[in-house]
């Protein structure tokens, strides 16, 4: 009986670490496409075309862009892996310009 409850502490615990890590590199993910699509509108003179096709290009979508002067910032969503029916998106920002 203790065997059992045991293993299933180390099943439990293995899932939640598995969906924490994949947490984590939905966050990279979504902070990469943030810093190359802020980068691409800065270089297209700040243009949001350019950098929302960017962030499309990385499994991203664009949540905002804003562009004051010669900088520009940028913010992305990308889905994170669903845990028990919660679906969360994780968010990330990103600033370019001189």
């Amino acid at each position: 009986m203790v065997g059992v409850a045991l293993l299933s502490l180390l099943l439990f615990v293995t899932g939640t670490l598995a969906w924490i890590g994949a947490l984590v590199v939905a966050h990279r993910r979504a902070q990469s496409a943030a810093d190359l699509a802020a980068l691409a509108g800065a270089a297209r003179a700040g243009s949001c075309a350019a950098a929302a096709a960017v962030a499309a290009r990385n499994q991203a979508t664009m949540q905002d862009c804003r562009v004051e002067g010669a900088h520009l910032w940028v913010t992305v969503s990308v889905a994170a892996p669903s845990l028990l029916g919660h679906h969360p998106e994780v968010v990330a920002r990103a600033h370019a310009g001189p």
